[in-house]
C-alpha cells in the first residue's frame, strides 16, 4: 500500500513538473486592458485601499485562512499597446468560500523599497447575499510589475479578521523570456549576427529586432566581471536602411564580445561572442625578469586552467617539473628563480586539453651553455657562463633497451660571471652523455649533451677533469708588453755593445752579453702543446724570470 502511494506521488510531481514547463513554453498571455473579473452572478467593484488600514477584528467562529482562500494562483500577463509597447501585470487568481462575515477581499502586492500597492475588491451587498455559502472566483490583474521585480502578495478579508491572511513572494520574468525581448522596452536588446573576416581581423556586426525609433550602439569588449570596452563604438542611426557595423579586432580571445544596446537610459545589452572556443589564443605574453628570474602570466580572460613548468624532449614531449604547477583562474601566477634555457617551457592545461609555449626557445636569455668542439682528434668540453651559477655536471651512459640516461658519476661546479670552465673527465666518455642541471634556482632544465663514438682504439680518448680556464685577456695582454719590453732592451744592448767595441777598438772579435744570450734562449723554445704552458729550455739565467704563454 505504501508503495503505491509513492509511486502516486512522484507521478503527480512529475506532471505537476511537466505541466509547469509546458505553461512557461506557452509564453505569457497578452491582454488589451487591465481589470478586475468575478464569478458570474457576483457583482465586484474596485476601489484603492488606505494606507491606515483599521486594526483587525475578531472573525466569526470557524473562519479562517484554509477555510476562506483556496487554489491562489500568481502569474505575469503582458498589456500591450503596440508590437514594442508592452508592460507587466501581475495576475491574481483565488476561489473564495463566500459568507455574509466576508464584504471583499484586499489585496496588496510589497516591494523592497517601494510603498506598498493595495486595492480592495468588493462585493455588492446584494449578490453576496444571494450567493453566501457558496465558492466564487475572483481575479485581478491591475498590478503593475517590473522586470525581475520581487514582491510580497497579501490577501486578506474585508472587513480585516485577525489571522485570516494568504502571504506569499512572486519573482516576475526576466528579460531572458523570449515574448520579453520581442516586446517589452525594458528588454529589447536587438539581435547580432557576424561574419568573421580572419585575413583582416575584422568583424562584420548586423543588427535586427532593435528598438523602433531609436540609435543603436556596438562596440567590442572583453568579457570579465563586467565587459570592458576595447576602444572603437559605433552608432547605427535608425534612419540607415542597412543597420550594419565592421569593429576591427586585434587577436580572436574567447571573452572578445559584440555588445549592443539602445540609446535609451539603462538599456539592456545583449552580447554575443564569436571566439569563445579559441582558449588556445590565451596562452600569450608570457614575462621573464632577466634581473630577478622571475617568469609570470596572467590570463587576459578568466579561464580555469592548470600552469606547470616543463622541460620539452628531442621527440615533442615536455615533461613536468617536479612541485612547478599551479591552478589559475583570473589572477596572475608567478615562477620565482626560473633558469632561462631553452628546454624550459611552460604548459596550459584546461578542458582536458594542453598546449605548450617556450618562451626561451630563441636562447634569447639563456645565461650558460655547453659547447663540445673537436681539436687535434680530440674532444673539448667547455662551459660558458654569463652569471655566476652552481652546476651539477653528472657522467651518464645511454642503454640500447631504454632512452634514458643512467647517471654514473656527478660533479658539482661553480663559474663564476663572464667566465668559462673546461672539462676534462679522467673517465673515458665514448658513447658516454654529460647530464647538467642548474642548482642554485629552484626550476631547472636538466640538459643533456651526448660526446661522440671512439671507434678506433688508437684514436685520441676525451677524458674529463674539471679545471677553470681563466680569462685570456689580462694574461695575453701583458704577455705582449713584456715580449715588446724585452725585445726593445735586446736590441738596446745590441747597440750598446757595437758602439762599446768601437770605442774599444774591437773591429774583429765579436763581443756578447751573457744577459743577450739570456734574452735569446727565451725564445728557442720546443714547441707548444695544445692547451699547455710555453717554457723556455735554456737554464742559463737564473734571475731572469720565466715566460709563461696559455694557448688559445
Amino acid at each position: 500500500m505504501k508503495m503505491i502511494l509513492w509511486v502516486a506521488l512522484l507521478m503527480s510531481h512529475c506532471c505537476l513538473g511537466l505541466n509547469g514547463a509546458a505553461a512557461e513554453s506557452r509564453g505569457l498571455e497578452t491582454i488589451q486592458k487591465c481589470g478586475t473579473r468575478c464569478s458570474r452572478g457576483l457583482h465586484c467593484t474596485t476601489k484603492p485601499d488606505s494606507l491606515f488600514s483599521p486594526p483587525c477584528q475578531n472573525p466569526p467562529e470557524g473562519l479562517n485562512t484554509s477555510s476562506v482562500f483556496h487554489n491562489i494562483s500568481l502569474s505575469t500577463v503582458m498589456r500591450c499597446e503596440g508590437r514594442q509597447q508592452c508592460s507587466l501585470h501581475l495576475r491574481i487568481k483565488t476561489q473564495l468560500q463566500l459568507t455574509e462575515a466576508i464584504h471583499g477581499v484586499s489585496i496588496c502586492t510589497v516591494t523592497a523599497g517601494m510603498m506598498a500597492n493595495c486595492r480592495i475588491l468588493g462585493f455588492k451587498r446584494s449578490s453576496r447575499e444571494r450567493m453566501s455559502g457558496q465558492q466564487v472566483e475572483v481575479e485581478n490583474d491591475c498590478t503593475d510589475i517590473s522586470v525581475s521585480q520581487r514582491s510580497q502578495v497579501i490577501l486578506k478579508t474585508v472587513p480585516n479578521y485577525c489571522g485570516v491572511t494568504w502571504t506569499d513572494t512572486y519573482q516576475a520574468p526576466e528579460c531572458v523570456n523570449e515574448d520579453l525581448r520581442r516586446h517589452v522596452p525594458e528588454c529589447i536588446t536587438g539581435r547580432l549576427s557576424y561574419d568573421v573576416n580572419s585575413k583582416t581581423n575584422e568583424l562584420n556586426v548586423s543588427v535586427s529586432d532593435m528598438l523602433e525609433d531609436h540609435n543603436y550602439h556596438l562596440r567590442l569588449c572583453l568579457k570579465h566581471f563586467i565587459c570592458a570596452g576595447t576602444g572603437a563604438n559605433k552608432l547605427i542611426k535608425k534612419e540607415e536602411p542597412v543597420k550594419s557595423a565592421i569593429l576591427p579586432y586585434s587577436r580572436p580571445l574567447p571573452c572578445l564580445c559584440i555588445e549592443g544596446w539602445s540609446t535609451v537610459m539603462d538599456a539592456p545589452r545583449v552580447q554575443v561572442c564569436p571566439f569563445k572556443d579559441r582558449l588556445e589564443e590565451l596562452w600569450f605574453g608570457i614575462n621573464f625578469d632577466p634581473l630577478e628570474g622571475t617568469l609570470s602570466w596572467e590570463p587576459t580572460c578568466p579561464v580555469r586552467a592548470v600552469v606547470a613548468l616543463c622541460q620539452k624532449r628531442e621527440d615533442g614531449v615536455c615533461v613536468d617539473l617536479p612541485h612547478a604547477s599551479q591552478n589559475i583562474s583570473r589572477k596572475k601566477i608567478t615562477f620565482s628563480q626560473v633558469d632561462p634555457h631553452s628546454q624550459l617551457c611552460m604548459k596550459f592545461t584546461a578542458d582536458s586539453k594542453s598546449w605548450t609555449r617556450c618562451p626561451f626557445a630563441d636562447a634569447k636569455f639563456q645565461a650558460w651553455e655547453v659547447v663540445v668542439t673537436k681539436k687535434e682528434g680530440h674532444e673539448d668540453v667547455t662551459m660558458s657562463s654569463q652569471i655566476n651559477a652552481t652546476f651539477s655536471v653528472g657522467l651518464c651512459v645511454k642503454s640500447e633497451e631504454s632512452s634514458e640516461c643512467r647517471v654514473t658519476k656527478t660533479h658539482i661546479m661553480h663559474v663564476e660571471k663572464h667566465k668559462s670552465v673546461g672539462l676534462k673527465l679522467a673517465e673515458e666518455l665514448c658513447s658516454s652523455c654529460l647530464q647538467v642541471k642548474r642548482l642554485d634556482v629552484k626550476f631547472a632544465a636538466t640538459i643533456t649533451h651526448c660526446l661522440g663514438q671512439c671507434n678506433d682504439s688508437a684514436e685520441p680518448r676525451p677524458v674529463i677533469s674539471i679545471r677553470a680556464s681563466m680569462d685570456l685577456t689580462w694574461i695575453v695582454v701583458p704577455a705582449g708588453v713584456c715580449l715588446s719590453a724585452i725585445i726593445i732592451i735586446a736590441l738596446f744592448l745590441q747597440v750598446h755593445q757595437r758602439r762599446k767595441q768601437k770605442r774599444n777598438g774591437c773591429s774583429s772579435e765579436k763581443q756578447t752579453d751573457p744577459s743577450l744570450d739570456c734574452v735569446v734562449s727565451a725564445f728557442q723554445t720546443k714547441p707548444a702543446l695544445h692547451g699547455g704552458v710555453l717554457i723556455p729550455d735554456s737554464p742559463l739565467c737564473e734571475d731572469t724570470e720565466r715566460a709563461n704563454l696559455i694557448s688559445d
